[in-house]
């Protein structure tokens, strides 16, 4: 028997997934604590492990702060972390030196969780509610510049934050060390390795386990009348204009729809709904998706797995960079398209474009088998038992960093040498032209070539 400690920030999306493992630990007869908070109680105790609260740890938010948090700023979202870690710490020092963990199960944004495994010195798994990010994977990450800016600018303020960590005794170096995938960091990432983005960068610290759902349910599309299910998720759901675009669209097609809009919306707003359209604060959804013929979704990743556990296809409507990120996954396997235009004709038009086009469903389908092939919820219990873990050497990403070197050095002395060139044939008063010139085409350039060497490297390591 094992005692795991389960830790997990205040958010839906991070603690559905590790909710399956954590039923499957408690029925093998482990000792399973999950840190939790009051709105997840519930489904916590249904797993049977021992709920313990953590409510009067959390901060409490100026009205900005809210705000930041409502728009995922990871400034924000960075900064309540390291508080509440601050604000737990001699409480979980307590839990630590008494109870004393076996194994630390934690998500891997929620900082309290991987610095106390770091600070005791106990084997930790980190659950990835999402993709698993690292130098070549995250090259599907887009960030906008005002989310750059806003990361720049907000440095210094979680600079200070973190230096409150030091004198508790924390092990850190600096804020990456807390959010990014690194190859010696035993990992647990709800997706298959077909689906996950580069995944043959990541070392055997990483299993991929397909989505981790508390279901039996099995796909089930046998009905006359199409089903459209549209859902926008648990944060940025207060979107009445969309809903009304969907209504609106839908209210005299033949397709039954169902909408779960979250307690944010005022339903009677939407005004009056059609026989064929019903609108619920929240649903089942595996059972719904069990049933859908397409979804519309804001593409989290919860949401986009269980679609395709389900084999339905999807109209994809991303609201922030992450979200887009797994969209793009989508589209390059065929289960979905972008909603370009979300005008009431828009919408209707790309549902009728997922609902008449077999590939999509085809594709899904393929995805939906290639997720129930994976070892699921009893793979991740098995790994976390047996954590920590061993990797065979290969670490691609750390060759590729070396191979990074050279190319940077190349890049360089080719530059230089071919100005010298051009020096003699034309006037240096030209010069700055292909100055410029180098300078912008340096990160494409050495992208493509990065991309070369990691090929070269993915079937070196392959055999």
């Amino acid at each position: 028997m094992k005692k795991v400690a389960v830790f997990c920030i205040p958010a839906h999306g991070h603690t559905n997934p590790m909710l399956a493992v954590v039923r499957e630990l408690v029925g093998r007869g482990d000792d399973v604590r999950f840190y939790s908070f009051g709105e997840f109680k519930e489904k916590i105790e249904r797993t049977g492990a021992v709920f313990v609260n953590c409510d009067k740890y959390l901060p409490e938010l100026s009205t900005k702060e809210e705000e930041n948090l409502k728009k995922v700023s990871t400034t924000e979202m960075t900064i309540q972390d390291i508080r509440i870690t601050v604000a737990m710490d001699e409480f979980l020092h307590g839990e630590f030196t008494s109870w004393g963990p076996d194994v630390v199960y934690t998500d891997s944004v929620c900082f309290w969780g991987k610095l106390n495994a770091w600070k005791y010195d106990v084997p930790m798994v980190v659950s990835t509610s999402t993709f698993a990010f690292n130098r070549m994977s995250s090259t599907y990450m887009k960030n906008s510049p005002a989310e750059i800016a806003g990361l720049i600018f907000g440095m210094p303020r979680v600079s200070k934050e973190l230096n409150k960590l030091k004198p508790l005794g924390y092990k850190i170096n600096g804020v990456l060390a807390l959010v990014q995938s690194d190859n010696q960091t035993d990992s647990i990432v709800y997706t298959s390795k077909k689906f996950q983005p580069y995944s043959e960068s990541f070392s055997d610290h990483y299993t991929f386990v397909g989505p981790s759902l508390l279901t039996d349910t099995k796909p089930d599309k046998d009905h006359k009348t199409p089903l459209l299910y549209i859902s926008l998720g648990t944060v940025i759901n207060d979107r009445p204009d969309f809903y009304k675009k969907c209504i609106e669209a839908f209210k005299d097609e033949n397709i039954n729809v169902l909408i779960s809009c979250g307690n944010s919306v005022d339903i009677g707003e939407l005004g009056k709904l059609s026989d064929n359209i019903k609108v619920e604060p929240y649903v089942d959804q595996l059972d719904v998706l069990s049933r859908a013929d397409a979804f519309i979704t804001h593409c989290g990743m919860n949401s986009v797995s269980e679609s395709l556990y389900m084999a339905t296809p999807m109209v994809l409507y991303a609201q922030t960079n992450e979200q887009e990120a797994v969209a793009r996954r989508v589209r390059e396997i065929g289960a979905g398209i972008d909603l370009k235009d979300d005008s009431v004709a828009g919408i209707k038009n790309a549902v009728k474009t997922i609902l008449n086009m077999e590939s999509y469903g085809n594709s899904a389908q393929e995805c939906c088998d290639d997720f129930r092939s994976c070892s699921g919820v009893k793979g991740a219990a098995d790994f976390i038992e047996n954590a920590p873990h061993s990797s065979d050497g290969v670490d691609i990403l750390r060759d590729l960093g070396k191979a990074n070197v050279g190319l940077q050095v190349g890049y360089s002395v080719a530059t230089i040498l071919l100005a010298n060139i051009l020096f003699r044939i034309i006037s240096i008063r030209f010069l700055w032209i292909y100055i410029i010139l180098a300078i912008v085409l340096s990160s494409p350039i050495n992208s493509m070539l990065q991309k070369t060497v990691y090929k070269r490297l993915v079937r070196k390591k392959l055999g």
